[in-house]
C-alpha cells in the first residue's frame, strides 16, 4: 500500500528494509511482479534468499516486469549470522559471506554502495564501495529486534558519516 501510494505521488525507486520481502521465493517473486504490473515504479527491499550452504541477506530490485536479486551481503554479523565453521563440521545453516563480491550495484542510473545492517557499522563494505566509484549508499535494516536500545541510532549516524565523507547522497530504510 506504501509503495502504491508513492508511486501514485510520482517516486520511481521505493527501497524497503531489511527483510521486508521475507523470504524471496518464486511465489514472493510472482506476488510482487504482479502487485506493481500497472505501476511505473521499482522497489528495492531486502530479502532473505535460501540456499544449500545456508541463507544469503539480499537486496531485490522488483518492477512489474520482473525481478532480479541485485546484492547478496558481504558481511553479515559473526556467530549470530554468519557461522562458518558449521560447514568444517559438515551442519548446514547459517548466512553465508560474500566478502569482496558485488560491491556496488546498479540502481536507476545509479552506482549504488549496498550495505545491509551490520555492514553499516564495519570499515570494509563502505571502502570497498566508494572504491569502486559508488555515487550513493543505499542503506537497508532491521531493527525491531533491538527493543529500544540505540543500535538504530548508532547504525543511522555511521552511515550517515560516511556518506558525508564520500560527499555522495544516502538513501536509509530501516523498520523499527
Amino acid at each position: 500500500a506504501m509503495v502504491r501510494e508513492k508511486a501514485g505521488q510520482g517516486v520511481k525507486v521505493a527501497v524497503l528494509p531489511e527483510s521486508a520481502l521475507g523470504l524471496w521465493t518464486p511465489t514472493t517473486e510472482r506476488l510482487w511482479t504482479d502487485a506493481l504490473s500497472d505501476l511505473s515504479v521499482t522497489v528495492i527491499g531486502g530479502a532473505a534468499a535460501i540456499q544449500k550452504s545456508g541463507y544469503d541477506t539480499v537486496m531485490v530490485e522488483i518492477s512489474g516486469s520482473g525481478a532480479r536479486i541485485l546484492y547478496r551481503e558481504r558481511m553479515p554479523v559473526p556467530v549470530s549470522m554468519w557461522q562458518p565453521w558449521r560447514r568444517l563440521t559438515g551442519d548446514g545453516g547459517g548466512a553465508n559471506a560474500t566478502i569482496f563480491d558485488n560491491p556496488v550495484m546498479q540502481v536507476a542510473g545509479y552506482r549504488a554502495a549496498p550495505l545491509i545492517c551490520y555492514e553499516q557499522l564495519i570499515i570494509w563494505p563502505v571502502l570497498q564501495s566508494m572504491a569502486m566509484n559508488a555515487d550513493i549508499i543505499v542503506a537497508i535494516a532491521n531493527g525491531w529486534w533491538t527493543g529500544g536500545s540505540n543500535i538504530t541510532a548508532i547504525q543511522r549516524a555511521s552511515v550517515t558519516a560516511w556518506a558525508k565523507l564520500f560527499d555522495v547522497p544516502l538513501v536509509i530504510a530501516f523498520n523499527e
